[in-house]
């Protein structure tokens, strides 16, 4: 593997560590940019040999630049990664997600514009209302801050494209969890089973359709994208194409818990959640990416994950 510099923005974040750990893994010397302090100890456990908390900025990039040298690819995985987050502080969600982009294409258009972009974008651009598996082509109609601000990511990418020659790949996540991940769904439920009550109510009917993708399998996923040679701006679905309902997974997490458990549903679905959001994954299928981890053994590595962490807090 090629030891020329690769960036993550984003690398202390969920899925930015095990990207970090997986390049690292490849012989790739990784270095990071982004929120919150890590020691370099804590840095190189995940792969990271340097690691500059900051915004990204054009003076924060141009630092990293002078220690690493210029880039051969950069992951910008800096954003908001929270639907809810996105809805109670739309302007925040704006700035991690649309102005570092902007910046960093910018700085990548004046600096190093023999760089590839790797932008991780979300399949919440596609929105609400669609039934069977997405391609890349569907019409973008976003129905949040969260899918909005991801939209807008991906236009920004697409004009520096075709007018400065920027060259990105932009790949749409689906619903990406594993060890680690301390929000959405598998946390919440995981959470509310540590109380006495023998059943948990979610939200739902339980048949909503999502295409659950593990981060390692994720990791794995954008290392390899990084040397394909599409168009100046590609865009690819990074999910298995396996609707797996709502009602399954909770079935799954309780098949796997300490105590037996049940859960029930609702009936009550919160406003402008999709029913069904799968992926038609023949692009990624097609390049040669085979998914290693099946949903029922990256569940119960989940489980047993959460319960350890719940040993150590009791």
């Amino acid at each position: 593997m090629s030891s020329a510099a690769v960036w993550v923005t984003g690398a202390r974040g969920f899925i930015g560590r095990y990207l970090a750990r997986e390049l690292a893994r490849q012989a790739t010397q990784v270095s990071g940019l982004g929120h919150g302090l890590w020691t370099d100890v804590e840095a190189r456990e995940w792969g990271v040999e340097r690691w500059l908390n900051g915004e990204v900025r054009t003076n924060n990039l141009q630092a990293l630049a002078r220690v690493s040298g210029p880039p051969q690819v950069i992951f910008h995985l800096a954003g908001g990664g929270s639907v809810g987050a996105a809805i109670t502080q739309p302007r925040e969600d704006f700035s991690r997600t649309v102005v570092s982009t902007a910046e960093l294409l910018e700085w990548v258009r004046l600096e190093s514009l023999a760089t590839h972009v790797i932008v991780v974008s979300s399949a919440a651009v596609y929105g609400t209302g669609r039934d069977g598996p997405l391609p890349e082509e569907s019409e973008r109609v976003p129905c949040s801050p969260y899918g909005f601000h991801k939209s807008m990511m991906e236009q920004i990418c697409e004009s520096y494209a075709t007018t400065y020659g920027v060259r990105s790949t932009i790949v749409r996540l689906f619903s990406v969890y594993g060890a680690g991940l301390r929000k959405q769904l598998l946390w919440d439920l995981c959470s509310r089973l540590l109380s006495p009550s023998p059943t948990v109510e979610l939200a739902g009917s339980g048949n909503e359709l999502r295409d659950w993708t593990d981060v390692r399998d994720v990791a794995r996923a954008l290392t390899f994208l990084r040397a394909w040679s599409g168009t100046p701006v590609s865009v690819v679905n990074a999910a298995t194409g396996i609707a797996t309902s709502v009602a399954q997974i909770a079935d799954l997490v309780v098949r796997n818990w300490s105590e037996p458990r049940s859960v029930t549903f609702s009936g009550l679905s919160r406003p402008g959640d999709p029913f069904s959001l799968v992926a038609d994954c023949r692009r990624l299928t097609e390049l040669g990416f085979e998914w290693r981890v099946p949903i029922e053994r990256g569940i119960a590595d989940y489980v047993q994950w959460f319960l350890t962490q719940a040993g150590r807090r009791l």
